[in-house]
């Protein structure tokens, strides 16, 4: 470990990103001005997501490097898969309480390996001397006129997820309460520090569904940013709520659906459509080895219903995460 400060910020990032600073024909001039030039397709929008992470808040002092470098790259890729574009640019900005050369290397490599899958590049940044946090903005195109909303539901829409709900949230459990020899800890505590962005099945679903929104702060919240903003309510099927062996043995044992309705991390995609995009939503979950599960259907009435086994209301004691509000460990 070293703790040299004068590494001018350019030098670092060509250091340490170097693999991602000359990747796409796009670029007309990345890393080494003022800023940086890009030429978008014609006939396309641009979408923009910036997201900062920041120690103690969005992750735990023990996550390794690695998985933090991937985490601060794929929550920004979540928001462009739910608007249905295609990643192409990314700029980072580092705040460091000091040049840890080992850091960095592991930190630009979860980075690198998951901007390199989604063929995206690096093209601007920054670096400065402080507590430990990262900002990452990305861009990605889509044609005019099929971006995914969230105000653009419709009354009968079916509502899906992606994936499995919970997971993420009972791996920082586990984390905190120090549960580390629990058989199925590293599976959800991977879910929580490397989530894997849905890019893949926001560009599918771009031409099926009415709306879209990614699950970073718990489905109730986020799915009620989709009927707020639509102007629309929704009844949900707890029942139908996909979650893995683990989350569902929590839930049970505590009698609450909490972990699956309000713990946040999934970065799981939820989406409302048409009840005719059924047959070609189960396709496309088919052919990408992946859960689309239908939970619920949009209503006139506003309102978020959650509804038990039984047909009985029940209603969640926490709506999601808010980064302004005091949490409990």
């Amino acid at each position: 470990m070293t703790t040299r400060l004068e590494t001018p910020e350019f030098a670092l990032i060509r250091r340490y990103f170097s693999q991602l600073t000359d990747t796409r024909p796009d670029v007309l001039l990345g890393i080494g001005d003022d800023a940086a030039l890009t030429r978008p397709p014609g006939n396309c929008q641009l979408a923009t997501s910036v997201d900062t992470l920041v120690s103690g808040v969005h992750f735990l002092e023990t996550v390794s490097p690695e998985s933090l470098g991937h985490k601060a790259l794929a929550v920004n890729l979540s928001d462009l898969a739910a608007m249905g574009a295609e990643p192409a640019w990314v700029t980072l900005a580092l705040t460091l309480p000091r040049i840890d050369d080992q850091w960095l290397e592991d930190f630009a490599r979860g980075f690198s390996r998951l901007a390199q899958a989604h063929a995206v590049q690096l093209i601007g940044g920054d670096t400065t001397r402080g507590p430990l946090s990262m900002t990452v903005q990305v861009q990605g195109f889509l044609p005019d006129g099929v971006a995914l909303r969230r105000d653009t539901a419709r009354v009968g829409d079916d509502i899906y997820v992606t994936g499995t709900l919970g997971d993420a949230a009972l791996g920082l459990y586990y984390l905190q309460h120090g549960l580390t020899d629990a058989p199925e800890t590293a599976d959800l505590v991977k879910r929580l520090e490397r989530p894997q962005p849905r890019v893949a099945t926001g560009l599918a679903i771009r031409e099926l569904a009415h709306s879209a929104i990614d699950l970073s702060d718990g489905l109730a919240a986020d799915l009620g940013h989709i009927l707020d903003a639509s102007g629309v309510g929704a009844r949900v099927a707890l029942a139908h709520l996909p979650c893995c062996v683990a989350v569902s043995e929590a839930m049970r044992s505590r009698g609450d659906w909490s972990l699956a309705v309000s713990g946040g991390d999934d970065y799981e995609l939820c989406l409302t459509a048409p009840v005719d995009a059924r047959p070609a939503l189960a396709a496309l979950s088919r052919s990408l080895d992946l859960p689309i599960t239908r939970i619920g259907q949009v209503e006139a009435e506003p309102g978020l219903r959650w509804y038990d086994d039984a047909g009985q209301p029940w209603h969640p004691e926490h709506g999601g995460y808010d980064h302004f509000t005091e949490h409990d460990d």
